[in-house]
């Protein structure tokens, strides 16, 4: 459905894509999903396009557009029916460059984010630890001042494009203090003497985006690769969550609607009892409670964004549409299993491919029980 936020200019950048993904990713979704990757070859067409460059400035090589535009893109690219590739490509903007762009400084931005734009250099963002998700607090990776460069040693799991990635934006300990004024954000390359990769994971979902486990061991990071100042990287990662949340949000909605497409589709086509399922009160109901869902979840997401876009604090917001959205994916995802029956259950209806990715959006990006944790801080209701 068309929203008051997107101009016609978006609603034309949004046919745009469409195309895209209907003609370049589609037809090779099941071929990435086997491999577990998509090809470098996506990110320097995307590149070409001008993908992956919408909200970043001209003079990096983007389109400097607002993050309405950026949103259009997500929804869109989630819509592939796979929600690895459209992570993948996310990651890579989404929240390693948009990392650089927002903190890094004038020699970085050459260095690391115009390639990046151009699809030639594929970015990753390392913060998770095997001990240390949501709470960033709790790393252990650690950077050590060595007077020309910082020796860095620890590691990280659960990186998506990992595996792949040029360079890696590293979240490492720089001091002993209490609080969070002791992490900090570096620049770390993938070919530097040191930094290795473990094993590739093997995943439920998101099967289409390489994941992996990264090692530290002695790597020295240039002084010049540090984002912004020593010992704000906590809070460097905290304004990017706001973003990072309301794209996983973008992504449940862009996905519950891709299932619910498939399951009108099919419930028009599937003959039962000497008619199609949609001659069953109780199937057309759940189509329409599917439906009000995704509703709910969009305009949470959709306003948050706007005032995003504003410049506003939307920690509450983004959270909520976090929280929401990400589980109305799993309720639709799997009423659309449950109406495609027996069927849905084998490999060759997507729709259980569906199911499978939706239920990493619950947990990717802080738990929906840290979301709503936060929120009783946000909302004042913890006795704390």
């Amino acid at each position: 459905m068309s929203h008051w936020i997107f101009t016609e200019e978006h609603e034309q950048f949004r046919q745009s894509v469409r195309k895209f993904v209907e003609k370049e990713m589609i037809p090779h979704i099941e071929k990435w999903e086997k491999d577990g990757g998509v090809p470098r070859k996506l990110f320097e067409r995307m590149g070409d396009l001008g993908y992956l460059g919408i909200k970043f400035p001209e003079k990096y090589g983007g389109a400097e557009s607002d993050l309405m535009m950026e949103a259009v893109f997500t929804e869109e690219l989630t819509k592939c029916g796979s929600g690895g590739a459209a992570a993948a490509i996310g990651a890579h903007t989404g929240i390693a460059m948009t990392t650089i762009w927002r903190f890094g400084n004038e020699q970085q931005k050459v260095k690391y984010l115009k390639p990046g734009i151009e699809g030639k250099k594929i970015a990753a963002l390392g913060i998770t630890e095997p001990d240390a998700g949501s709470d960033v607090s709790s790393i252990t990776t650690r950077a050590v001042d060595k007077g020309e460069y910082y020796l860095l040693n620890g590691s990280k799991a659960f990186i998506t494009n990992g595996v792949y990635a040029d360079y890696v934006i590293v979240a490492a300990k720089t001091d002993d203090s209490p609080g969070h004024r002791n992490t900090s954000l570096f620049i770390v390359e993938s070919d530097w003497e040191g930094f290795s990769v473990g094993k590739k994971l093997d995943k439920l979902g998101w099967r289409a985006s390489d994941t992996g486990e990264l090692y530290f061991e002695n790597v020295r990071v240039p002084k010049e690769n540090l984002i912004g100042k020593l010992n704000e990287g906590f809070k460097y990662i905290m304004i990017n969550f706001q973003w990072e949340r309301l794209t996983l949000a973008l992504n449940s909605i862009a996905l519950a609607e891709k299932a619910l497409e498939d399951t009108v589709r099919y419930g028009k086509e599937r003959i039962q009892f000497g008619g199609p399922l949609t001659q069953f009160q109780v199937l057309r109901h759940k189509m329409v409670d599917m439906a009000v869902d995704i509703e709910k979840a969009r305009h949470i997401t959709y306003r948050a964004i706007y005032r995003y876009d504003k410049g506003d604090d939307v920690s509450t917001e983004a959270t909520m549409a976090k929280a929401y959205a990400t589980e109305m994916v799993n309720r639709v995802c799997d009423q659309a299993l449950q109406i495609h029956g027996g069927n849905g259950y084998m490999m060759e209806f997507p729709v259980q491919r569906y199911w499978r990715d939706a239920r990493l959006l619950s947990i990717g990006g802080g738990t929906t029980q840290i979301m709503n944790e936060i929120l009783t801080k946000k909302l004042q209701i913890t006795s704390t």
